[in-house]
C-alpha cells in the first residue's frame, strides 16, 4: 500500500510540474503577444558620443534587405498622432511575412527593448506579391529610441542587425511651403528638356523642393540632376529596387508577372511624405511630366489658401488629370537651341484631348503630410483629413505624353493655352539651366 502511495504522490507531482511549465511558456509568450515592451541586451555606459552606444550595423543604403530577403526596409518614422510609435516605410511579400519585431535602442544608455510589430500591407497592391507595407512598433514608455532594428524574432544578437536611424523624433518648423515627390525615374530616363521646363515650371508655381526617387536615368540628365542638387531645388533619393526584386514598369500583375509594380513607385510616394511630414506645408504627388496649372489663380500657395478656406478640415486635394498629347504640336515657341536638348518641349503641345463619358479620369494629389497615414498613386488610402475633388475650372493637371486617344483629328481636340500664361518666365528660366549644363 504505502509503495502504491509513493507512485501516486510521483505522478501527482510530475502533473504539477508539468502543468506550471505550462503555464509559465503560455504566459510568456502572451507578453510578446500582447506587445509588452520588455528589456533585453543592456549594455555597459561609456562616455562615447551620441548614437554610438546603440550597437547593430548602421544601414548604408535606402533599401536594405533583412536575412529573410522578403522584407526591405526603407526608413522609420516617429509617428505620435495616435500613440507613441515607430513606423517603418517597407516592401514585404504579402503572404511570406508574419512575424517581426522592433529593436529599440534607447538613449543614454543604449539599453535595447523589443517590441512585436504589426505588420500592415497596403490594400494597393495591383496583384503584385510584394508591396508597400508599415511595420508598426509601440515605443517604450519611458525612453524616446534613436535607433531601431527590425529581426524575425525577438531573441538574436543585436551586433548582427542593420540599424536604422528614427527620423522626426524632433518637431521643427517649415522650412518650405510645397515639396514635388517624383516616384521612381527608371528606364534610362531621357526626357531632359521637359524635366527641366517641369521643374522651373514648379518654382515659378510656388516650389522650393523637388524629391526625386531615381533608378537611373542618362548620363545628360545626370548633369542637370546635378546642376538642381548644387541650386538647392532637387534631393535625389538613389531607388536600386531593381538589385532586390524583379521589378515591372506596369501598374497590374496582369500586365507584367513581376515580383512588384511600377519600380515601387507606391513605396516611394508613402516614404517621401513621411521624409517631408515635418519640412513641408504641402506635398505634391505627381510624375515629371505632370503640372498642376491653376486656372484661377497666379500659383499654388494662393490657389491652396482659398482651397483650404473653402474646405476646412481637408487634407487631401485632388486635381483631375488631362492628356496634352505631343504627337500635337504647334509651332508657336519653336526655339532654335531647344532643338538640339532631347525630350519634348511643352509649350508646342497646347491641345488637349477632350473627356470620355465612359473613362473616369485619374487624379493626383496636393497633401497636408501630416494628415495621411498611407497614400496610393492617385488617391490617398488612409487619412485623418477630408478629401475634395478640385474642380477643373479651378486647376487641372496638364500631362504631356504619347496620347491615349491616338486616333482623334485635330479638330477634336480642345485648345488650352493656361500654360502660355507663364511663358516669358519660364523661356528665360529654362535657357538658364541650358546654358549652365547641356547647351
Amino acid at each position: 500500500m504505502l509503495h502504491c502511495g509513493k507512485k501516486h504522490i510521483c505522478a501527482l507531482v510530475a502533473c504539477i510540474l508539468t502543468f506550471a511549465s505550462i503555464l509559465i511558456c503560455s504566459w510568456k509568450d502572451l507578453q510578446l503577444q500582447n506587445n509588452i515592451t520588455r528589456k533585453i541586451l543592456p549594455q555597459a555606459t561609456t562616455t562615447s558620443p551620441a548614437g554610438q552606444l546603440c550597437r547593430g550595423k548602421p544601414a548604408q543604403n535606402i533599401i536594405t534587405a533583412l536575412k529573410d530577403n522578403r522584407t526591405f526596409i526603407i526608413s522609420p518614422y516617429f509617428d505620435d498622432r495616435e500613440s507613441k510609435v515607430t513606423r517603418v516605410i517597407a516592401i514585404v511579400h504579402h503572404e511570406d511575412v508574419k512575424q517581426l519585431y522592433c529593436w529599440f535602442c534607447c538613449q543614454p544608455d543604449g539599453k535595447i527593448y523589443v517590441s512585436k510589430a504589426k505588420i500592415d500591407v497596403h490594400s494597393d497592391r495591383f496583384g503584385f506579391p510584394y508591396g508597400a507595407a508599415d511595420i508598426v512598433c509601440l515605443e517604450p514608455e519611458n525612453c524616446d529610441p534613436t535607433y531601431v532594428s527590425i529581426h524575425q524574432s525577438p531573441q538574436g544578437n543585436i551586433d548582427q542587425l542593420p540599424r536604422f536611424e528614427i527620423k522626426n523624433r524632433k518637431a521643427e518648423t517649415f522650412s518650405v511651403d510645397f515639396t514635388v515627390c517624383i516616384s521612381a525615374m527608371f528606364g534610362n530616363y531621357n526626357n531632359v528638356l521637359q524635366f527641366i521646363q517641369s521643374v522651373e515650371m514648379y518654382k515659378i508655381l510656388g516650389v522650393q523642393k523637388v524629391v526625386i526617387y531615381k533608378n537611373n536615368c542618362s548620363h545628360l540628365m545626370e548633369k542637370v540632376l546635378k546642376f538642381y542638387i548644387e541650386e538647392g531645388t532637387v534631393e535625389v533619393i538613389p531607388w536600386p529596387i531593381n538589385s532586390h526584386l524583379k521589378v515591372s514598369s506596369k501598374w497590374h500583375f496582369s500586365m507584367d508577372e513581376k515580383d512588384i509594380g511600377y519600380y515601387g513607385q507606391i513605396t516611394a510616394l508613402n516614404d517621401c511624405i513621411y521624409r517631408n511630414m515635418q519640412r513641408s506645408k504641402f506635398v505634391v504627388l505627381n510624375d515629371a511630366d505632370e503640372i498642376i496649372l491653376p486656372l484661377k489663380h497666379p500659383d499654388w500657395k494662393t490657389m491652396m489658401s482659398s482651397l483650404q478656406e473653402q474646405n476646412p478640415g481637408t487634407g487631401i486635394f485632388l486635381f483631375e488629370n488631362h492628356i496634352f498629347p505631343e504627337t500635337v504640336s504647334t509651332h508657336v515657341f519653336n526655339i532654335s537651341s531647344w532643338n538640339t536638348v532631347p525630350g519634348v518641349n511643352i509649350l508646342q503641345h497646347i491641345h488637349r484631348e477632350p473627356d470620355r463619358k465612359e473613362v473616369y479620369n485619374p487624379r493626383k494629389m496636393i497633401i497636408d503630410p501630416r494628415k495621411v497615414i498611407q497614400t496610393s498613386v492617385h488617391s490617398v488610402l488612409r487619412a485623418y483629413g477630408n478629401s475634395v475633388n478640385v474642380p477643373m475650372d479651378v486647376a487641372l493637371i496638364y500631362h504631356c505624353r504619347v496620347p491615349l486617344q491616338g486616333n482623334l483629328p485635330r479638330e477634336s481636340l480642345i485648345r488650352d493655352t493656361t500654360l502660355w500664361r507663364y511663358n516669358l518666365s519660364l523661356i528665360m528660366n529654362v535657357n538658364k539651366v541650358l546654358y549652365q549644363t547641356v547647351l
